[in-house]
């Protein structure tokens, strides 16, 4: 008999793995509670010597010895026809499957207890979506969509566009807090929870609900304002009128004012009528503009809702509104994957109309400013103008900050960066793209926990993006099993399921060879369902995952504040993307980030 089968055999292999695996939970556990006990922190080191001093012990007892019915005998005083080794050993198979059950409920523990490191500012969490009664303010309201009792029930664009608008109109109200879009059709086909529930959750007050029936040439339109403290109606109306672009703007504006009525606010007039010259009379481009504006919200059938707006633009070329929403289309386009035409032209085209229409219009200077930050070198110092004029002009357009944002933490002003994606959720809570930002502000500034703790948030709200920077923070401190999960939930999300294993290799494996099997890999993406997917060869992601660093040639995201890899941070390719930018000339002008220094006239260094 061979050595490997004799220690098979005696089960010195079984009782090495038992040991082994003991000792892992064992470390998990004096983990755990030395977190909530006031342990010394060399116990976990003293821990780990012993283990390692007895594991040779443990192993030589096994060999020498066995368990039998009468007591443990040495090897030699037991005849090998009466050895129970092999029932020994199914014991010891079944104590190791237990002690790993215990090992993931320690890990799963671990994750359920508070972390230790202290929260600087404010950040919503889960347990903090909930708000209470008292904190609700009294002039609030959010606003439902309105249910479509349309006779063929296919006017869903129309009712929710109606109930868009009016809350448009009430946000632009100085004194009245408004749920945000986000917020509110997050409750759409929830109405079971009954509006007291409802209204907590938005931390309001006050909540519209209504409804519209569009028929030939006439449209009804029912609205009603409840109070959820005391699920009272405080007022409602149903206006019958015929189909026109003027009338249902009429409809929209009396709502409106006998809301405020209603709650004691004086509204000022121009509210109403400087979004009146940004409209139109043409009822056919408004409603071509709504159904294209609700898929445009949705992030769905984006070139449909690209025709539709160009379609509601050539029917009324004087339709400011309709050209903004088309430049914001255009512009980000490209990151959908829509690369047929050239799209940043277009933005900037629409995005000049838009205001030469209507100078009073916030959205097309926020689509000029984030165009100029998509070409290299970056115009920061426009940029940021840019995003200023678009939020002197509506201070509550939250896509402003959170565009703003992504130029802040470019440049690695972290603190800016972080207070604008905190002003971003402030306006729209359920904004999560902003609280994934403000988690790599957290992060790119150094607090890994707190930063953590944004991310998991927006996880458990069901949003995957800017994952890069945790799944290689997972990776670098020995989390790679959370990495694959986390990376094969962001894959899927954007349907790039067959490139996962290739992903995961080139993260974790320093020796991985790209170029031998680049061939493979390209047919992966390919075979995801796209003929030139976004995700694909060209994209920097792409060649960031791969470590193919000399090809990259601007970011989607700023890679070079990533804290791992260490092997692309410690690369010349960082500061040469870093100068591609332009962020250096920025940096002399206007003052260099904490992290970053100046090295005489023409040079710089950043930790």
């Amino acid at each position: 008999m061979s050595l490997f089968e004799e220690l098979k055999r005696r089960n010195v292999i079984r009782v090495a793995v038992l040991y082994l695996v003991s000792s892992w939970v064992l470390l998990q556990l004096t983990d755990v509670l030395s977190s909530l006990l006031n342990v010394p922190e060399s116990a976990g080191s003293i821990v780990v010597l012993l283990l390692i001093l007895g594991f040779v012990p443990v192993v030589i007892f096994a060999w020498v010895y066995e368990m039998t019915p009468e007591g443990v005998k040495r090897q030699e005083e037991i005849d090998r026809s009466q050895s129970i080794t092999a029932h020994t050993g199914k014991r010891i198979n079944t104590l190791i499957i237990v002690l790993l059950v215990v090992a993931i409920a320690v890990v799963a523990l671990d994750r359920m207890l508070p972390r230790s490191a202290p929260v600087a500012t404010p950040v919503m969490t889960e347990a903090s979506s909930e708000p209470k009664a008292s904190t609700i303010p009294a002039k609030s309201i959010a606003v439902l969509p309105f249910a479509d009792l349309s006779p063929a029930g296919d006017q869903e664009y129309f009712s929710d566009g109606i109930a868009e608008e009016i809350l448009n109109v009430l946000v632009r109200i100085e004194d009245l807090k408004v749920a945000s879009r986000t917020t509110s059709w997050g409750f759409k086909g929830q109405e079971a929870l009954g509006v007291p529930n409802m209204a907590e959750k938005m931390n309001v007050r006050h909540v519209l609900e209504g409804s519209v029936r569009k028929s030939g040439d006439r449209v009804r339109i029912t609205a009603q304002l409840i109070d959820a403290a005391t699920d009272q109606h405080l007022w409602s109306e149903t206006y019958d009128r015929t189909l026109t672009a003027e009338s249902l703007f009429q409809v929209q504006d009396d709502i409106a004012k006998a809301i405020v009525e209603e709650l004691g606010i004086i509204m000022e007039t121009d509210v109403v009528t400087a979004r009146h010259t940004a409209d139109t009379k043409n009822i056919d481009a408004y409603e071509l503009y709504l159904e294209a504006s609700q898929l445009f919200a949705e992030r769905r059938s984006l070139l449909r809702a690209i025709d539709l707006f160009e379609q509601a633009v050539a029917a009324d070329p004087g339709f400011a509104r309709a050209w903004a929403g088309l430049a914001a289309i255009y512009n980000v386009a490209p990151g959908w994957g829509i690369v047929d035409r050239d799209y940043s032209t277009l933005a900037r085209e629409a995005a000049t109309r838009a205001i030469e229409l209507s100078p009073e219009l916030s959205l097309p200077y926020a689509v000029l400013a984030l165009d100029l930050i998509q070409h290299n070198p970056v115009d920061y110092e426009q940029s940021l103008t840019l995003f200023d004029e678009a939020l002197a002009r509506n201070p509550k357009n939250a896509t402003a900050y959170l565009w703003r944002t992504t130029v802040y933490l470019d440049l690695g002003y972290f603190d800016r960066a972080e207070q604008g994606a905190q002003q971003c959720l402030d306006i729209d809570p359920a904004y999560e793209i902003c609280r994934s930002f403000l988690a790599l502000s957290v992060l790119f500034a150094g607090d890994t926990e707190r930063a953590l703790e944004i991310h998991e948030t927006a996880l458990r709200h069901g949003f995957f993006g800017n994952a890069g920077p945790f799944l290689r923070l997972y990776i670098a401190t020995g989390e790679e099993r959370t990495a694959l999960i986390a990376l094969a939930a962001n894959n899927a999300g954007k349907g790039i399921n067959n490139a996962t294993a290739y992903e995961y290799r080139a993260m974790t494996d320093p020796a991985f060879d790209y170029l031998a099997e680049k061939t493979l890999i390209e047919q992966a993406y390919i075979r995801a369902g796209e003929a030139k997917p976004v995700f694909g060869p060209a994209n920097n992601d792409y060649l960031f995952n791969y470590r193919q660093y000399d090809q990259l040639h601007g970011s989607e995201l700023p890679y070079w504040w990533f804290p791992y890899p260490q092997e692309f941070r410690n690369s010349p390719h960082r500061k040469r993307l870093m100068r591609l930018t332009g962020m250096p000339e920025y940096w002399r002008k206007h003052g260099f980030p904490p992290q970053c220094r100046p090295q005489g006239a023409d040079d710089f260094e950043c930790d």
